[in-house]
């Protein structure tokens, strides 16, 4: 007995559309999904390079900033402004390398969550960029760098010496 599934998908149209799909997915897979994931990774680097290379353009500004603006408990001021900017100058440069991409985005992670809990001034709209490179990071750390990444053509050699 023949369903009425079975009826629609032996009709030739219905193919011809399910294969054109396939071949559409197949290709965003190779091409929209690993361009995708670059242009993430290199957004939320630049977001990043940006910041810690203004830091350390007025280095007194930014010690003033962390000794009376920014909060970070634990640690005194020079030393957490140079640890933000030192995380932000050197973390982006693995997200557009690709290399160690989740070591990056995991840090870079901390250092966004550190700089929204120490500011407690800080805007409802700087809140939401902190949230949207947060979930960003998150995005890379938890899917990884993909296909136009360091981390996986080093992973494809790897598994080609096995």
């Amino acid at each position: 007995m023949t369903t009425f599934v079975d009826a629609v998908f032996e009709n030739p149209l219905v193919r011809k559309v399910v294969t054109l799909t396939q071949t559409a997915i197949e290709l965003a897979q190779i091409w929209l999904t690993p361009t995708f994931d670059l242009a993430l990774r290199l957004y939320v680097a630049n977001v990043f390079f940006s910041s810690g290379w203004q830091k350390l353009s007025d280095w007194e500004s930014t010690v003033a900033l962390f000794q009376y603006e920014y909060h970070v408990p634990l640690l005194p001021p020079a030393l957490a402004a140079a640890m933000g900017a030192a995380g932000e100058l050197s973390l982006p440069i693995l997200l557009v390398a690709g290399l160690f991409t989740r070591f990056g985005a995991a840090g870079l992670f901390v250092v966004n969550l550190v700089a929204v809990l120490s500011y407690p001034d800080l805007s409802d709209v700087g809140k939401q960029d902190h949230l949207l490179w947060g979930m960003l990071l998150l995005v890379t750390l938890l899917h990884g760098p993909g296909r136009w990444s360091l981390d996986h053509l080093l992973k494809q050699r790897w598994q080609s010496a096995q």
